[in-house]
């Protein structure tokens, strides 16, 4: 391993443009990633508060303080969404969970120019190609807070790259590198495993002619294929697939820019695109004008192989482009479904982009110019977040009075300021369970598709059920009804709350700001127990 280091430390300071090239690379990656989120007190993604309070239940499910263990039962085997719950609770071991879950995001959100780079070198083209992916870190999706789905992309990159490695070196090293990038796969989002063993599947049959080799991709896609297969056949009921006739929708072309980008809303990421995709295109063109030598491949293959491989990134764009056509907006206990399948397509295209230059300043150039195409757009969602904070002051500034474990209800009737398509505030009080533990008036636990769930025994102590949308239907809060569980009242309302929350008793405004306004039951102990609900049935999202 030393003399590993030693080479490479030579060859870099042999080339001194090259490493000039990954010191810039690691900077824009750095801020990209991280910028946004260092602006932000609450960064600006609806369903962040929720991955953090899931998190948090890992992390505290032990301690009786958080009173965790009286609500959830953990499924991380029957709902294995586990790699950002499981990497945001360890580090909630050592900082607060909201600093916890934006550094477990950061690091989810680097997979996806890590993904491309390990992708591109399997095509024998430079891995500074990765920086591309900057490009869609900050896209749609994330702004919902798939945070996961985000991560399987990357993921997905990185497993067909390291295919192609090993049926070009056939290296062990690239083997179980190979299998750990599938496990890890799995546990973040099982149902994006089998696009990955299906693209190494064709990788295998695209390049046979030229490697005559499959045997070293055996090993590595059946262990982790047996586990998805385990899985496969134990899951519950509420993962169920029913997908229904596939038929292509060709509307839906016109609608792909919008699925990519949250826009609609804001100008300044209007500009920053387009900034963003002039320079690629034009640095498309001169690459492939000028046509930079590549490092000489093998006698034994030539550049057959990267034509090949050329060929089968092409043939997964297509695929996910095709599951954008065909696929629904909504299955089982997930929404937004084909939607997803843009991003997909957009991300695994940035790997047909001519390669790099390897020697000299070309190199260089390109990385400032995929630096001038990611940077604008991580500019402005760190300029939102930072307008974002305005209006999270009242938040702020109510939470601070709620005590430890509270029975919280959250109604977000306002959902003006944030500069997102989607709204930021819907699920944002979800961070004082988070923080603090305790109960609240909804719950992704209700879903079905989360790797914990409320208990159904005597001994639990959960919400009432809620119908389907009541996160979205706040007009639809009975007091009598929905409230005589909690003794915390959370609402985002320009007009006071009071007259909604009457009936429930001795109430006292305990922090007004903005739009904010908080509201305590006096007469009801903190610590009172409250006899058991029954639990809310699995329901689709949104």
């Amino acid at each position: 391993m030393r003399s590993w280091v030693t080479t490479r430390c030579r060859q870099l300071w042999r080339r001194p443009w090259l490493t000039l090239s990954w010191v810039l690379a690691a900077f824009t990656v750095m801020y990209v990633v991280a910028a946004p989120f260092a602006a932000a007190r609450y960064p600006p993604m609806t369903d962040l508060p929720f991955h953090a309070a899931n998190a948090a239940v890992f992390a505290h499910y032990a301690d009786q303080s958080y009173h965790f263990r009286e609500q959830f039962v953990l499924q991380p085997w029957s709902v294995p969404y586990l790699s950002h719950y499981l990497l945001a609770a360890l580090l909630m071991q050592f900082t607060n969970a909201l600093t916890a879950i934006k550094l477990a995001t950061a690091m989810l959100l680097l997979l996806l120019p890590a993904g491309l780079a390990v992708l591109a070198h399997g095509m024998r083209k430079s891995p500074l190609l990765g920086l591309a992916g900057l490009l869609l870190v900050w896209c749609q999706l994330t702004s919902w807070g798939f945070i996961n789905f985000v991560a399987a992309l990357g993921l997905f990159a990185m497993a067909l790259g390291a295919a192609l490695r090993t049926l070009d070196r056939a290296g062990r090293g690239w083997q179980v590198f190979l299998t750990a990038v599938l496990v890890v796969l799995f546990f973040t989002h099982p149902f994006r495993f089998p696009f990955a063993v299906l693209a190494i599947v064709a990788a295998t049959i695209t390049l046979y002619p030229l490697t005559h080799r499959w045997q070293p991709l055996l090993w590595p896609v059946i262990g982790p294929s047996a586990l998805f297969a385990l899985w496969w056949l134990t899951k519950p009921a509420t993962l169920q697939v029913a997908w229904g006739p596939l038929t292509p929708n060709w509307a839906r072309l016109s609608e792909l820019p919008a699925h990519l980008y949250p826009t609609q809303h804001d100008p300044a990421l209007q500009r920053a695109l387009t900034l963003a995709l002039t320079v690629v295109a034009c640095l498309a063109l001169c690459l492939w004008l000028l046509r930079p030598t590549a490092a000489p491949p093998p006698a034994s293959t030539g550049t057959a192989f990267t034509r090949r491989a050329q060929l089968l990134v092409g043939l997964c764009a297509l695929g996910f482009l095709v599951g954008y056509l065909v696929l629904p907006m909504e299955v089982s206990s997930w929404w937004y479904i084909y939607p997803r399948e843009a991003t997909a397509c957009a991300f695994i295209s940035l790997a047909l982009l001519p390669d790099l230059p390897r020697r000299g300043w070309g190199a260089t150039l390109c990385v400032l110019a995929f630096a001038l195409a990611a940077v604008p757009i991580a500019r402005v969602m760190k300029l939102n977040g930072r307008d974002f904070n305005q209006y999270t002051k009242g938040f702020s500034a109510a939470i601070a009075h709620i005590p430890k474990a509270p029975k919280l209800l959250y109604l977000i009737f306002d959902h003006s300021g944030a500069r997102t398509q989607n709204t930021p505030f819907i699920h944002l009080p979800a961070y004082v369970q988070a923080d603090r533990g305790g109960w609240l008036s909804f719950h992704f636990a209700s879903m079905g598709g989360s790797p914990l769930r409320y208990r159904s025994d005597s001994a639990a102590v959960v919400p009432p059920a809620v119908p389907r949308r009541w996160e979205w239907t706040p007009q639809r809060f009975n007091m009598a009804r929905d409230g005589a569980f909690f003794d915390w009242f959370l609402v985002r309302r320009q007009h006071d709350p009071k007259n909604l929350l009457r009936g429930g008793g001795q109430l006292e405004l305990v922090a007004h700001q903005q739009h904010w306004w908080l509201y305590h039951r006096t007469n009801t102990p903190r610590a009172q127990s409250h006899p058991q609900r029954p639990p809310p049935k699995p329901r689709q999202r949104r």
